[in-house]
């Protein structure tokens, strides 16, 4: 008879993060500034206050909204401002950028809550495969936040993981 099969992972004292589990779940939205220029690439200011004005903000209610303007097109620095001071009512979150920043946005207000007292002294991996968008600026926030209390930081997953730091 052969031996019973044991998961020596689950039987260990490593400690797994999954950042997956901080994704903030709802609806994401690139909001282009271009749809309130003239023409697409000019801000006349009267023209560019009544399009906003007459805007449906109400679409965007308890989204995740990036307020986007293409490089190429240049608006005054308190045009994006100004649609952020419509949308902020409605939405659950608005950044000035595209949906990267918006997500990594998202992450490092969970990062900045993260209570990281569970893993002082432990052995901690940070979970490396996800089904939903992990910005790396995530895992770097992450990976900050945890070296200076952890005993061993690792990145990956049980099977193959990668260590990233080791307390002396």
């Amino acid at each position: 008879m052969s031996a019973p099969i044991v998961n020596r992972v689950a039987n260990s004292a490593l400690q797994v993060i999954d950042l997956e589990e901080l994704y903030q779940e709802g609806t994401r939205t690139l909001l282009d500034l271009t749809d309130f220029l003239d023409e697409g690439i000019l801000l006349r200011e009267q023209s560019f206050r009544e399009r906003l004005q007459n805007h449906n903000w109400n679409a965007y209610k308890n989204h995740f909204v990036a307020v986007y303007c293409p490089e190429d097109i240049l608006v005054p620095q308190w045009a994006p401002l100004l649609v952020v001071a419509y949308l902020q009512p409605v939405v659950k979150a608005v950044v000035v950028g595209d949906v990267e920043d918006l997500e990594q946005h998202l992450f490092a207000e969970k990062l900045f809550a993260f209570d990281t007292k569970p893993y002082e002294n432990g052995l901690v991996m940070i979970k490396g495969c996800a089904n939903k968008p992990v910005p790396e600026q995530a895992l770097g926030l992450l990976a900050a936040k945890l070296t200076p209390i952890v005993k061993k930081l690792s990145y990956g997953e049980a099977c193959s993981s990668v260590p990233l730091y080791r307390r002396k």
